[in-house]
């Protein structure tokens, strides 16, 4: 026996234990001091995490402990431990319970880490402890009752965990908490009245908790609050009358919720330090009070998606006014309302989407906005009649959408005069006659759409100006004469090309291109195509064959007069992705087609292809579950197996990362434009790019620091993938993380770009209600074993356990041959034995997207480290507008904490 207790004893951690055990519970406080006390505490926080970056290797005896990062002990007790602050330090595992022996700890904070499994007991016997700062991490189970021990607590922060349960009413005993933040956890059941006696409280952030039930009365009696967060449950009935009283808020958010009533026309003479308000998405009605225009200090009114009616209150003398949006309310009133608004010379953002009970028409004075207006939103309204000239003094807009109005006459001359725009959206209303010359000054131009109106005549030479056009849609208009040669001559052109259903004649020009043929080789020089469509035009001659060679998604050739063979590569293999109707002189293609036949080599593929159609039907109804079933044994199997050593098998890979820095970046993207945009999330947004060789399409994800967690998203997406090494895991091409032109912090990450997008976009309805795209059996079953594939690897193929916590179809991208790639690891999670898989727990408002949860969550209830996506959550089952959603994301990303504590 003694050779085995010496071996086991030989072992650190196992002593440790043994010293702590020794010295806690065997031999008087005496003959362990209190230096040795903190001493051992913190070496065993140490020994329960998982320090991949290396931060508490100065936690060791040959340094006294009171020098150790991150901890600092007091003046009148030097060698006793005051506080903890280890933010941002990327420390896995669970908190030891051995922390609640630091009894003159006052301070702990442990913000953005991946601290997982419950929070000790143990806490609530720090009885000087002040300030609890845990958000950003993967707590689980519920709220500790112990806290209400900790009576000194004026700071307590569990912001975005996986906490569970009901607020404990034992929390009613902090009589001193000035901050409560428990927002963006999964809480259940209503929001408890005790909460109303805290009425020390100056903050009270409950964002995205699932609470349920009212708003509980005694909120009321919270005089000293400040910031008031309910936004994102489910809360119903009325707003208690009481909170509109308490003078000292400067921030009420109550958004996303089923509130009804109204807001009491006195709330400009109770609420005056009022800043920010915001009651969207709720069924609030009734009429907007005019008594806001009093509230001076007022910065951002966001009162979007309710049933609020009548006039518009004149708001001109709110000089702080940034923000107003009062989209898709069933609002009655002339557009002239707006003259008073000119008077907010800090007004940034004007939404008046969906208000279709709005009329008259715009008045000259819109042009009298400050330079400060960015974004003038006006759409799906009576708005009639002509453009004011005057709108080209707004010359700090970047996006100006006056989208589905009854909007008339001429294009104003003075339009081209918005040098900054980035987009620019006219569609649907009814404009006539030519393009005015001016639209050449607007050299910026990422995103213009004509789509919808009357214009006629050829357009305007000076369009060879808008060299960084990506997108244009002249659709449904009466243009005529030949196409340009200054459209084709637009090599930025990269995401659409839209000049279908117009009377345009001829041929591609060829004079400066040298252009062959009626579709001309010098189409290539458009770089990353994603859509063309020359429909319903008068084009003749063969179908080229680079067609097949662009990374063209979607390419419509109908009503021309082409004629020759179709070819059957690249996007003619995909029925869905070309269109070829009213070309009476083509044959061959694809079987699908049903062309006639060109040529006895057509008829021999066509013959094989009629053999491959009625293979199908077996494939699927047999081929496919034998297939699935290999795939769950080989699933089975290999989880079931000693896992091999990856570190070897990684560095037989190599790293081989390109070298991007952020000026290649700028260039890549064209200074991160919006119109390069294909895709946005809570933590940053994706651009598309092409670098300088021309030919190297990138995804460029770059991270807003402005939003809490963002930075632990990157190293969670960083430390998911830099070991991970399977075909169907989108790769990684760099990191670059610089300053930028302005001298903020900047980090992006940069993927392989994947043509096809996401499996969304090819399983669901674009917002017309149209299919988007199709899928057929064989293409479904093959993403479906390309994701499998992907999930193995990421469980059982690695040293660690990686949960993605949050596969969904948007985060599935396909590239040119429909392989299938996950991507999109911000939430996820490395998972050893230092965080185990908690069993039994909560399954109360799972992280991650709802609708999309693994199934071994909801049958074994595991919930441990994982993370929540508040802005999926609060979107799924609710009707979100295009503008609205842009409208939230806009005020998440760049207003900074608006949602959030």
């Amino acid at each position: 026996m003694r050779g085995p207790v010496r071996k086991t004893m030989a072992n650190p951690i196992t002593l440790l234990s043994f010293f702590i055990f020794s010295c806690f519970s065997l031999f008087p406080p005496t003959i362990c001091s209190s230096n040795e006390t903190d001493l051992i505490t913190l070496l065993s926080f140490k020994a329960a995490l998982n320090d991949p970056q290396g931060v508490l290797n100065s936690w060791n005896e040959t340094i006294h402990f009171c020098n150790w990062n991150g901890i600092r002990c007091g003046r009148r007790h030097p060698n006793r431990v005051v506080a903890i602050n280890l933010r941002s330090q990327g420390l896995m595992g669970p908190l030891s319970p051995h922390i609640g022996n630091l009894s003159f700890l006052r301070s702990i904070i442990l913000q953005n880490n991946s601290f997982c499994s419950e929070i000790p007991s143990e806490i609530g016997g720090l009885r000087r402890l002040e300030v609890v700062e845990f958000s950003n991490n993967s707590f689980t189970g519920e709220i500790p009752k112990n806290f209400s021990q900790n009576s000194n607590l004026f700071n307590l922060n569990l912001i975005d965990n996986n906490l569970s349960g009901i607020i404990p009413q034992e929390l009613s005993s902090l009589y001193k908490l000035k901050v409560l933040g428990l927002s963006d956890n999964e809480l259940s059941g209503p929001i408890p009245p005790f909460l109303g006696n805290l009425t020390s409280l100056r903050l009270l952030s409950l964002l995205s908790c699932g609470l349920t039930g009212e708003i509980p009365k005694p909120l009321v009696q919270l005089r000293r609050i400040k910031f008031l967060s309910l936004c994102l449950n489910n809360l119903v009935g009325t707003i208690p009358s009481g909170l509109f009283n308490i003078s000292t808020l400067t921030k009420l958010i109550l958004a996303g919720n089923q509130l009804q009533g109204s807001i009491p026309d006195s709330i400009g003479l109770t609420l005056s330090n009022l800043r920010s308000l915001q009651l969207s998405d709720n069924q609030l009605g009734g009429l907007i009070p005019t008594s806001l225009s009093n509230i001076s200090s007022l910065e951002l009114i966001d009162l979007t998606s309710n049933f609020f009616g009548g006039p518009v209150p004149r708001l001109g003398k709110l000089s702080h006014l940034s923000v107003f949006g009062i989209g898709d309310n069933p609002i009655k009133d002339d557009i002239n309302f707006i003259s008073s608004l000119t008077n907010c010379t800090n007004l940034e953002d004007l939404y008046m989407e969906e208000n279709p009970y709005l009329f008259g028409s715009l008045p000259p004075s819109i042009g009298n906005f400050s330079r400060h207006l960015t974004y003038l939103v006006i759409s799906g309204t009576q708005v009639h009649g002509e453009v004011p000239s005057s709108i080209g003094n707004l010359v700090g807009l970047r996006r100006l959408v006056l989208y589905d109005n009854d909007l008339e006459g001429p294009i104003p001359w003075d339009l081209g005069k918005l040098s900054s725009l980035l987009e620019l959206y006219l569609g649907a209303n009814r404009f006539k006659n030519k393009l005015p010359s001016s639209f050449g000054n607007m050299t910026s131009l990422n995103i213009l759409s004509l789509r919808g109106n009357y214009f006629s005549g050829n357009l305007p030479q000076s369009f060879s100006n808008c060299t960084n056009l990506l997108d244009l849609d002249l659709s449904t208009n009466n243009f005529n004469g030949p196409i340009p040669q200054e459209i084709m001559s637009l090599s930025s052109i990269s995401m659409s090309l839209n000049l279908s259903y117009n009377a345009f004649i001829g041929s591609i020009p060829t004079e400066e291109n040298l252009f062959q043929g009626e579709i001309p080789s010098g189409l290539k020089a458009l770089r990353g195509l994603v859509e063309l469509d020359l429909s319903r035009n008068n084009l003749s001659g063969p179908i080229p064959s680079f067609l097949a060679e662009l990374r063209i998604e979607k390419l419509n050739l109908s009503y021309n007069r082409l004629q020759g063979e179709v070819p059957q590569e690249g996007l003619f293999r995909n029925r869905t992705a070309f269109s070829l109707d009213g070309n009476k002189e083509l044959c061959g293609g694809i079987p699908e087609l049903n062309l006639p036949r060109c040529s006895l080599m057509t008829r021999r593929k066509k013959n094989s292809s009629s053999l491959l159609k009625i293979l199908i039907p077996c494939l699927i109804s047999g081929g496919a579950f034998v297939t699935v079933s290999v795939y769950l044994i080989l699933y089975v199997y290999r989880c079931g197996r000693p896992r091999k050593n990856v570190a070897s098998i990684a560095s037989s890979v190599g790293t081989q990362f390109m070298r991007l820095s952020y000026g290649d970046l700028i260039r890549a993207t064209d200074g991160f434009s919006e119109a390069s945009v294909i895709g946005s999330g809570r933590f940053g947004t994706v651009y598309k790019g092409i670098l300088e060789d021309g030919r190297t399409l990138i995804a460029v994800k770059v991270l807003n620091h402005v939003v809490k967690g963002a930075v632990k998203s990157f190293i969670a997406e960083c430390n998911a993938l830099r070991g991970a090494r399977h075909r169907n895991l989108l790769k990684i091409l760099s990191v670059c993380e610089s300053i930028d032109y302005q001298g903020k912090d900047f980090k992006s990450l940069i993927y392989e770009f994947k043509a096809n997008g996401s499996l969304e976009k090819w399983l669901y309805h674009d917002k017309e209600g149209e299919q988007y795209r199709s899928l057929s059996m064989i293409q479904r079953l093959n993403i479906a074993i390309d994701v499998a594939q992907a999930l193995e690897y990421l469980h059982c193929g690695t040293d660690s356990t990686i949960v993605h916590g949050d596969l969904k179809p948007s985060n599935i991208l396909l590239d040119h041959d429909m392989t299938a790639y996950v991507g999109d690891f911000g939430l996820a999670k490395i998972i050893s034995s230092m965080c185990p898989i908690q069993e039994n727990s909560s399954s109360i408002g799972i992280r991650g997207t709802i609708g999309y949860v693994a199934p071994e969550r909801v049958m074994r209830m595991e919930v441990c480290c994982t993370f929540v996506d508040s802005g999926e959550a609060a979107k799924a089952g609710r009707s979100y507008n295009h503008h609205l959603s842009a409208l939230r994301e806009y005020y998440r990303n760049v207003k900074g904490t608006v949602f959030k504590l």
